[in-house]
């Protein structure tokens, strides 16, 4: 069960090829991420549904698919496949579309019974003039959950995992490579630190969390935030060790940034944190 470095490259040089880029203005773009997003997860073998809503008179599109669908006990990991403004959107965030794919892929082929469900969401609109709104995608999938009779027990977002640098830290003359980032809020301490101890546990990376106080003006910068005011612990899970990408929002923002064999070790260990969160 490890992840597919080629197939990671693959998805990334795709999404990063459309254009016109796939901003919330670019219908068609979104449209074609959509597709493809669909028609790698059928090839996987599970089926998929589409969750649609509408926001600035176009209609927008979530790509669910679920592993185990009869569990009661589910788990939510998440990506966005749109991309803020005028750019390619490398790490920020097909990185994280490609990475979540592929644990898709290796749960599956592996036919591993877990004590819980896990349902994969591709999100849109996570960038502005989106960000913060109830037209986000993970927005509009959080309070769909609101009424059912799933039990919840975590949601991780997945953001900007192709990205890595080596760091030196003056307080403690520490370096840190390859980190994880786990951020969170307070009231959850205890589940960012478990998903942040999980992700140390299989080996090939280092990991922190933080746990922001509720009211912090940034302790929800992804789709993450959104889970909290429907009682269900949720993360962000970032791979730009712990200090940002340089290219983030920028038009540098493209596929030759990324470190394609650190980011395969960090789906590897986001992988084992997901599937071994009740073990």
């Amino acid at each position: 069960m490890k992840a597919n470095t080629e197939n990671l490259y693959k998805h990334v040089a795709f999404l990063t090829s459309i254009y016109p880029y796939r901003n919330y203005k670019n219908i068609e773009s979104l449209q074609k991420t959509a597709a493809y997003i669909e028609a790698e997860i059928k090839d996987i073998g599970l089926p998929t549904k589409r969750q649609q809503w509408e926001a600035k008179g176009n209609e927008y599109t979530n790509i669910i698919t679920s592993y185990q669908p009869q569990k009661t006990k589910r788990f939510i990991i998440g990506a966005h496949y749109d991309v803020y403004k005028e750019i390619a959107g490398a790490d920020d965030n097909a990185s994280s579309v490609a990475g979540l794919l592929e644990i898709v892929r290796i749960l599956t082929e592996s036919g591993l019974e877990l004590a819980y469900g896990i349902d994969f969401v591709f999100y849109c609109l996570e960038e502005p003039p989106f960000f913060k709104t109830k037209k986000m995608g993970s927005y509009i999938h959080a309070n769909s959950l609101a009424n059912t009779n799933k039990n919840y027990i975590g949601m991780i977002a997945l953001e900007m995992i192709g990205y890595y640098r080596e760091d030196k830290e003056s307080y403690d003359d520490s370096i840190y490579k390859n980190q994880l980032i786990v951020s969170g809020i307070k009231s959850y301490d205890s589940f960012n630190r478990k998903i942040s101890q999980l992700l140390k546990a299989n080996g090939s990376m280092d990991s922190r969390w933080i746990s922001l106080a509720e009211n912090y003006p940034n302790n929800g910068p992804s789709d993450h935030r959104n889970y909290w005011q429907f009682d269900i612990p949720a993360v962000m899970i970032i791979g730009t060790g712990g200090h940002g990408n340089p290219n983030y929002h920028k038009a540098t923002d493209t596929i030759e940034t990324l470190d394609f064999q650190i980011m395969t070790d960090a789906v590897n260990n986001i992988a084992y944190a997901l599937f071994n969160f009740l073990e």
